[in-house]
């Protein structure tokens, strides 16, 4: 089977999108402050965004709090053709801790994490479908340590059971990760240096991290 060309495909749909009369809105979902500079920059352009920052997966609330506190500067600091507005969860990681349970020693990118991509999905959807949206993404393609096939798999599986159009992406594309790292720079985000979880924390702990080596 042919690899899908996401990128390629989001060129199609934007330039569709050039030529309605109304802003469609899409629900981002957000792991981080970081990864969503580059998206919001980009897709701004075409979308009126709720970014919907939910990630039960980080390991402590104050990890979570400042993660949080840099999407709402971030959000606050940066000019927008289109409106951008936050929508931010509660900590709840029980609920990352039950779809975890009996694959804690995956290795990293392996069926948790798959698990975790779709718990935080599943719930972008659903909110979504809540209010009404006209797409939902996640900015979790930005990453070149995540597996854009497979999140985006699960986000299309996702658009059928809610009913509301999935934005397939791979937001790495076109330099966008290398983007990101520079919007970092320009408004100084706070950048971690694992995804969150306390798996991920402990194998960050087990090996050297390059500086530009960010989840």
């Amino acid at each position: 089977m042919q690899k899908r060309n996401y990128q390629r495909e989001m060129d199609s749909l934007l330039e569709r999108l050039k030529n309605e009369d109304k802003v469609p809105t899409l629900l981002l979902h957000s792991c981080c402050a970081p990864c969503s500079s580059y998206v919001l920059e980009y897709l701004s352009e075409y979308f009126s965004i709720v970014v919907f920052y939910y990630n039960p997966n980080i390991s402590s609330e104050e990890e979570y709090n400042l993660r949080l506190s840099e999407q709402r500067r971030l959000i606050d600091a940066m000019k927008f053709k289109n409106s951008v507005s936050l929508i931010g969860d509660e900590y709840s990681p029980q609920e990352f801790y039950e779809i975890a349970k009996g694959f804690e020693n995956c290795t990293e990118r392996g069926q948790r994490c798959l698990r975790c991509y779709r718990l935080r999905l599943e719930k972008t959807a659903a909110m979504a479908a809540e209010i009404q949206a006209d797409y939902f993404a996640t900015t979790l393609t930005l990453s070149p340590l995540k597996n854009a096939q497979a999140i985006n798999e699960i986000g299309e599986v996702l658009a059928m059971e809610y009913g509301v159009k999935y934005l397939a992406s791979d937001f790495k594309k076109r330099e966008g990760y290398k983007r990101s790292l520079e919007l970092s720079r320009e408004y100084s985000l706070y950048r971690q240096n694992f995804c969150g979880c306390i798996f991920s924390q402990r194998n960050k702990n087990e090996s050297v991290t390059d500086e530009n080596d960010r989840f």
